[in-house]
């Protein structure tokens, strides 16, 4: 039973397991359709039918059952419930030779098809064009719709700026809520701004300052975890394991901090100079991904990192700093941003493919660098650019194309894509605004 105390996650959760329980209800419903079927009592028409007519007509193999291929939550009954069987009647005034046999039809979602005037194939068709209504079903009710096109459905409205921290803002994220739309940005001044933009007119909207700390939500704390002499430049918490986050700090150095044990238990010379960015592979959390200012970003096995200066699994070479390297959602590529005016993209086997995009990435000093992110999909790649504009790549053709809007009035140097809803992304600029890009 959920009760006002459950947080977000927790709902989320029973949703999911709902869910689960209507599809594994409907596939053991598809298991026991062939059992079904062969029981359900043929028309007399149909069993009393002269030979001639059984030659004329086209009559269905025994042994293929008719199977209802439609879900109990779609037919509005509850899993343990069947459908009624029925038979099919004809009037008395007609004999079987003067009226044509009864057609077998297959309820297919929500379409009816002849089953004795279409071959296998066009009955094959009918059920996957039905599976895929209910998969983009299930899609809109998830917000993750399939026809999505970035280059199109991106909007930016007036109402969706705001200036959230009074700094150059070089971290932009979005909270995982899916009732609400909150974003977090911080500056280099070490402000953290918190963005409710469904928030109403009238509340108050605050903006905290300190060093870093880790966000307890439940207990609505910010405990610090690490000081040090030295500047850390970037930090990401395991995938597997909250307890865990690992932090580039110093010149090239990747450290491993364990909140059970309240400190840093293992570091590694990963490069000659800072780690710009850790990201990990969303398919394989053993996998990660560093970019250094050394000119390069390296994908490492967190298994196999038991040395001081391990070996990395591939190394994506630029000629000059390497801002950022990210995975795309689906772990299959990799982009990265290089102060050499290039986006890289790695994929294949082993990420052996590697190729270049030409992209203007000359920020300057008071413009943070630009990073480019992967937005919902493997497919398009996310960065600004120093015409007041988003820039989208196609990461299979390696073209752009750019959003544009009257009310981007500054660089939008830092992107974030919201993790659990398709369509909402951040451009967050150095003058401390936000720019809330919506899906119509």
């Amino acid at each position: 039973m959920v009760t006002a105390a459950m947080t977000d996650y927790e709902r989320l959760r029973l949703e999911n397991i709902r869910r689960n329980d209507e599809m594994i209800s409907s596939l053991l419903i598809r298991s026991k359709a062939s059992d079904l079927a062969t029981s359900l009592k043929r028309s007399p028409a149909t069993q009393n039918k002269p030979k001639k007519a059984e030659k004329s007509a086209k009559k269905p193999r025994a042994q293929d059952p008719v199977v209802v291929r439609r879900s109990l939550r779609h037919r509005g009954l509850p899993p343990e419930l069947t459908q009624p069987k029925s038979e099919p009647t004809q009037p008395e005034s007609e004999s079987p030779s003067d009226f044509p046999a009864k057609r077998e039809q297959l309820l297919i979602g929500d379409a009816f098809v002849d089953r004795s005037e279409s071959s296998d194939r066009n009955l094959v068709g009918a059920i996957l064009s039905a599976s895929e209504r209910a998969s983009l079903e299930l899609a809109k009710e998830k917000e993750v719709g399939g026809l999505f096109d970035p280059k199109r459905d991106l909007m930016l409205r007036e109402e969706n700026v705001k200036r959230v921290v009074g700094g150059r803002i070089v971290s932009v994220r979005f909270l995982p809520f899916w009732d609400r739309t909150v974003i977090m940005a911080g500056d280099k001044l070490g402000n953290l701004g918190f963005w409710d933009v469904d928030m109403e007119e009238g509340d108050s909207d605050g903006v905290y300052d300190g060093l870093i700390r880790l966000m307890d939500v439940q207990d609505g704390t910010f405990n610090m975890i690490h000081s040090s002499d030295y500047l850390i430049y970037s930090i990401c918490q395991s995938p597997v394991n909250t307890s865990t986050i690992y932090f580039a700090e110093g010149a090239g150095d990747l450290k491993l901090r364990d909140e059970r044990t309240g400190r840093a238990s293992n570091t590694w010379g990963l490069h000659e100079k800072r780690i710009n960015t850790i990201d990990f592979n969303p398919e394989n959390p053993n996998m990660m991904a560093t970019s250094s200012t050394d000119g390069m970003a390296r994908i490492w096995d967190l298994r196999v990192l038991k040395n001081h200066q391990p070996d990395s699994l591939k190394t994506v070479q630029h000629r000059r700093a390497v801002y950022s390297a990210y995975f795309s959602p689906g772990g299959l590529r990799l982009a990265t941003t290089s102060c050499d005016d290039t986006v890289g993209i790695a994929s294949g086997v082993n990420f052996d493919d590697q190729s270049l995009v030409k992209h203007d990435n000359q920020t300057g000093r008071w413009i943070s660098t630009f990073r480019a992110i992967w937005g919902w999909d493997d497919f398009h790649i996310f960065l600004g650019n120093m015409k007041r504009a988003v820039d989208i790549i196609s990461a299979d053709s390696r073209t752009t194309t750019s959003l544009f809007s009257e009310y981007m009035t500054s660089i939008g140097c830092r992107l974030a894509a919201h993790p659990q809803i398709q369509g909402k992304l951040a451009s967050a600029t150095a003058g401390g605004k936000v720019f809330y890009w919506k899906r119509l």
